[in-house]
């Protein structure tokens, strides 16, 4: 069996296209917030009184912090203070 440059293109598009529907799964991960687990300046948003949105928070590990994390991982996430949290840590 012989290839034109009509199959083999056409073959190659077919690749490009599984890929990238491959790679728009992967990055459509569900994520969710996760309380107590960013560094001091490294939170995603809105961090408590006295903040305002992401990288404003005072301390490491503070517990209305938050950052996104990828969904079923933050209550294994361990730091200094504890495990992370799904809702606002006072």
């Amino acid at each position: 069996m012989t290839k034109t440059p009509a199959t083999t293109a056409a073959a190659l598009a077919i690749s490009i296209a599984i890929g990238s529907v491959a790679n728009a799964q992967a990055a459509k991960k569900p994520m969710e917030k996760c309380y107590g687990v960013s560094l001091a300046g490294k939170n995603d948003c809105k961090a408590g009184a006295g903040t305002s949105c992401a990288g404003t928070s005072k301390i490491a590990y503070q517990g209305d912090a938050w950052k996104l994390v990828p969904a079923g991982t933050c209550t294994t996430i361990k730091t200094p203070k504890g495990l992370g949290s799904l809702s606002a840590k006072s």
